[in-house]
């Protein structure tokens, strides 16, 4: 675009935004007031909201649950004990699942090349999506 038309716009632009904050101040009541500060016309106006189920933070929410209170070797040795216990069972779990196939999922025939797929509607127990 040439330069001339770049800063005719540029000018307008600048024209428009100060006449409309010059309308805004020209329009502006005397005196304002901020949002929630009663009027003369508001004195006879509804009663405030009273929040009747709001409570005030707990130390708790505001600096986090205290930690947890530490273990006792008699719990500390039973807890060690669960975890061997899980893992012998785990082991001895290993060797009967390793020797056994997994059963495979029936696969689709292959499409030939350039023919169109056929969908099949869901099974009925399954809900639509």
């Amino acid at each position: 675009m040439p330069q001339r038309v770049l800063q005719v716009v540029a000018v307008l632009i600048a024209l428009v935004a100060l006449s409309a904050f010059t309308l805004g101040v020209l329009n502006a009541p005397q005196r304002g007031r901020m949002p929630g500060e009663r009027t003369a016309e508001d004195a006879g106006g509804p009663a405030p909201i009273v929040a009747t189920e709001a409570t005030p933070l707990s130390q708790e929410r505001i600096e986090g649950p205290p930690p947890p209170p530490e273990l006792t070797p008699e719990e500390k040795a039973k807890q060690e004990a669960d975890k061997e216990a899980k893992a012998a069972a785990k082991l001895a779990a290993a060797p009967a699942v390793g020797g056994a196939t997994p059963p495979v999922a029936p696969q689709p025939p292959a499409e030939k090349a350039g023919e169109v797929p056929q969908i099949s509607p869901p099974a009925p127990e399954e809900p639509p999506h």
